[in-house]
């Protein structure tokens, strides 16, 4: 009995691929001449398609030439938003590449708001960016970069037009520690500038309005003792400052620093005590008064011009540092001119579109033969009538 069963099953089966078959050969005009066309048809549309072109450029950053870390892009700071998704170094460097600052750059220098036909600079910008592409080996750490566009020598030229303005925006952003103490002693260093400009335009009116004033030594070792000793006390705490925006308060460094304020400001309470007996300077209250306001402004002067030459040496150090840890950006490749195209790939196109063709077509064939078959039985008939009226809201409610 199962093997009747078996039997018949496979014939069944049998009969129903000869059917299909049957089908396809009843239908195979439709079949290869809609497979063919639409060969065709995409071959044309290919053929119509602009070409795209694209240029790459290889670059390699040496780690060791930096102290980027993962702290340290945490730490970015205004950068956060630039940085994104940014895990290592390189993912940085990426972002940096693809940032609107260099964009808007590469716009300017290439007018493509003309060659895009964009309105705004948004819609430039939005093109740009799809029109890049940035790759690292994460084996090797080499980053891949490349534009593309229509025209092979502009592609060329952008590519290594983003690695130029790389390098302009490194200079601009505080990527290492070097370059945050860098620019954290310049801005200091021009607030001590105008302090000091502003303390040597004050004893010049003093002098010009009450004439010269001839102080002694002891006035004078008074006024550079106190003034240094400020001076020293000032920067000091202009270096903490710098190094607590990268370092925590358990870092040895900063605890050996604050150790050295700390000293610094009680031999500073000690030099001003009027009544300390261990100093050998005579204390400034003590002064002539005729002289008092004289020595006050010989001081500030003093101590602003101590503080600009500490700070200057510490500004000069800090560029020496970051000249040092500069970031290294090396062309492994430049762009070159494109010979090839990549898009569009008329091949691919060509064999994609005769696949789906064909899938579209065999399946038509099979619904066209179904279709007869039902249209033999009155059944069927009435049920496909049914079911174009429920399709078409044209059915019925019973009462």
């Amino acid at each position: 009995m199962e093997e009747n069963f078996e039997k018949k099953r496979e014939e069944e089966d049998e009969i129903n691929l000869l059917d299909l078959l049957i089908v396809l050969a009843k239908h195979k005009k439709l079949i290869i001449g809609g497979t063919l066309g639409a060969g065709v048809i995409m071959a044309v549309i290919s053929l119509i398609m602009t070409p795209i072109y694209l240029a790459e450029t290889k670059i390699y950053i040496p780690q060791s030439s930096n102290s980027i870390s993962a702290q340290m892009i945490s730490q970015l700071g205004p950068m956060a938003g630039l940085v994104g998704a940014a895990k290592t170094p390189n993912d940085l460097y990426i972002e940096i590449l693809k940032s609107r600052p260099a964009r808007d750059r590469i716009i300017e220098r290439f007018g493509l708001m003309k060659v895009y036909e964009s309105k705004t600079r948004e819609d430039a910008e939005r093109v740009l960016l799809e029109n890049i592409k940035a790759r690292q080996d994460l084996k090797s750490g080499v980053i891949t970069f490349g534009v593309e566009d229509t025209d092979p020598k502009r592609s060329a030229a952008m590519a290594n037009a983003f690695i130029e303005e790389f390098r302009n925006l490194n200079k601009a952003l505080a990527l290492t520690e070097a370059s945050q103490r860098r620019l954290f002693f310049e801005e200091q260093l021009e607030h001590a500038k105008d302090s000091l400009a502003k303390a040597e335009n004050a004893m010049q009116s003093f002098q010009e309005a009450t004439g010269a004033v001839k102080i002694d030594a002891q006035a004078s070792a008074v006024i550079e003792g106190i003034a240094q000793m400020r001076a020293q006390i000032a920067a000091k705490e202009v270096q903490l400052r710098v190094m607590r925006t990268y370092s925590t308060p358990q870092n040895p460094d900063i605890q050996r620093a604050e150790e050295e304020l700390k000293g610094l400001r009680a031999q500073m309470r000690q030099m001003e005590s009027k009544n300390s007996s261990d100093s050998v300077i005579v204390p400034t209250g003590n002064l002539p008064s005729t002289g008092t306001e004289y020595l006050r402004h010989a001081r500030d002067l003093k101590f602003n011009e101590t503080l600009y030459e500490l700070l200057l040496g510490q500004y000069q150090t800090a560029k020496l540092d970051e000249a040092r840890d500069a970031i290294v950006v090396q062309v492994i490749e430049k762009a070159e001119m494109p010979d090839k195209k990549i898009k569009p790939k008329r091949l691919i196109m060509v064999v994609l579109s005769m696949i789906i063709s064909l899938f579209i077509t065999v399946f038509a064939s099979i619904f066209i033969a179904y279709k007869e078959s039902v249209s033999r039985n009155p059944e069927n008939i009435s049920q496909l009538e049914t079911l174009h009226n429920y399709l078409l809201f044209r059915h019925k409610k019973p009462d």
